[in-house]
């Protein structure tokens, strides 16, 4: 299974996430979460895998987000709006992704991809 990693260059946790990645010899291929974001239907196969509530797939420190004024918005939308809205720049999503079809990753802790990522 191919594991798609969307990230942001500049982003430090990203990063961070990606160096885990390559220290601990996994594969994977690397997205810029804007120049190519997930589409409306990945980011729906992404949150099902996920079993996490779409707000969190929502980078809430963003500046986008502020000026979307999302965080006053987002209890009266559907999820069919949330999922189109974070199609839409990506900007707007959680950073970095990690996905591999079965499993998925949102944000970096170490411990966490510990779990999820290391083969032993």
């Amino acid at each position: 299974m191919t594991i798609e990693f969307y990230g942001y260059p500049k982003c430090s946790t990203c990063r961070k996430a990606s160096k885990w990645l390559k220290d601990n010899g996994i594969n994977y291929i690397e997205n810029h979460i804007v120049e190519t974001p997930p589409t409306k239907e990945q980011l729906q196969e992404m949150h099902e895998v996920s079993g996490l509530e779409l707000k969190k797939f929502f980078n809430t420190s963003g500046m986008k987000y502020r000026e979307l004024g999302l965080k006053d918005k987002l209890s009266t939308m559907s999820e069919d709006e949330q999922l189109s809205i974070l199609a839409t720049d990506g900007m707007l999503i959680k950073r970095p992704i990690v996905f591999d079809g079965k499993k998925l990753t949102l944000g970096f802790k170490e411990e966490r991809f510990e779990d999820v990522w290391k083969t032993s």
